[in-house]
């Protein structure tokens, strides 16, 4: 960046910190080596502020997302990807440094935006398959994300920018995510869970009951929003002629995988709704209909599904 450079971007995420913090001065991690020049990491800078309330934590924001100096897009709507993030984590008495794991977590999450071109919105989830603090025994496995409470949309000279926070979820809360809603179980834990702030001590929030109710009544009111899945054992296998008859035509999935799809019929089959599976190189469709059955092409099935069969698959 030359000196004669703007950093309009870069100063209405600052500004927009600065109506919760006034004049804290914040713990800044910026980028030594450009990410356009080859450096490992793609966020320009971390931003962390030492919050109290509710209780104490880091309110830690990031910088690169959106377009931190001249506006180079063509999208006058947005800034750059349109959002920057947040991550609340408790802080400790002691504590005069956000933990490493967490810039790096955040890190991350911009590498799989820059290199996939995916983008979170509210209501998304993904799944960390592990520990979102690699090496410790916490039971949060997985992040949600949802708008920051305290951060609403903010407009900049490049475009308008979103606050979204990330918060640290449980793989049970994960399920009930993909069955019901995140938006809709996020609402139901308010209370417990104020500012959606993570901790990593923490249990699942479906052991308290009320939640665990609502998250029930939820899924049988609603059913589930998720309606594309990744799935990485996926495949087909056509049924073939024999001398007395035909096999039947299987699909395969990972038995951890079948597990939640079979969950996720329920909510999705049986209200009228269709589930997509992609897999590295494959695709099924299942899809309500008055009477069973499928269509094969070259990379994709589609399997209808009426209500006696979805309910048969549920487990």
């Amino acid at each position: 960046m030359n000196e004669e450079a703007s950093t309009a971007g870069w100063d209405a995420i600052e500004q927009a910190m600065s109506k919760l913090y006034g004049e804290q001065e914040p713990k800044h991690y910026g980028t030594i080596i450009s990410y356009r020049l080859g450096g490992p990491d793609p966020l320009d800078g971390i931003s962390a502020y030492k919050a109290e309330k509710p209780f104490p934590h880091w309110h830690i924001v990031t910088f690169g997302f959106s377009e931190l100096y001249d506006k180079e897009s063509e999208d006058a709507e947005y800034s750059g990807y349109g959002f920057e993030l947040t991550f609340r984590l408790v802080r400790g008495e002691t504590e005069e440094e956000p933990p490493a794991w967490a810039l790096n977590l955040l890190q991350n999450m911009g590498r799989y935006v820059f290199q996939s071109g995916n983008i979170f919105q509210p209501g998304h989830y993904i799944d960390a398959n592990g520990p979102i603090c690699l090496g410790s025994d916490t039971k949060l496995t997985a992040l949600a994300f949802t708008q920051d409470p305290e951060l609403p949309e903010t407009d900049t000279p490049n475009g308008r920018v979103q606050f979204l926070q990330m918060v640290g979820i449980t793989g049970s809360e994960l399920e009930a995510m993909q069955t019901w809603n995140t938006l809709g179980l996020l609402k139901a834990c308010e209370e417990q869970m104020p500012l959606y702030i993570t901790d990593l001590a923490r249990d699942s929030i479906l052991q308290v009951p009320a939640i665990a109710e609502a998250v029930q009544e939820g899924m049988v009111r609603d059913g589930s929003s998720t309606g594309f899945l990744y799935v990485d054992q996926l495949s087909w296998e056509p049924g073939k002629k024999r001398l007395l008859g035909k096999t039947a035509a299987v699909l395969k999935l990972g038995a951890k995988q079948a597990e939640i799809v079979g969950k996720l019929l329920a909510g999705r089959i049986l209200k009228g709704k269709s589930l997509y599976l992609t897999g590295p190189d494959f695709r099924v469709v299942l899809e309500p209909g008055e009477y069973a059955g499928f269509e094969e092409g070259e990379d994709e099935v589609r399997i209808r599904l009426d209500e006696a069969s979805a309910a048969g698959v549920v487990p």
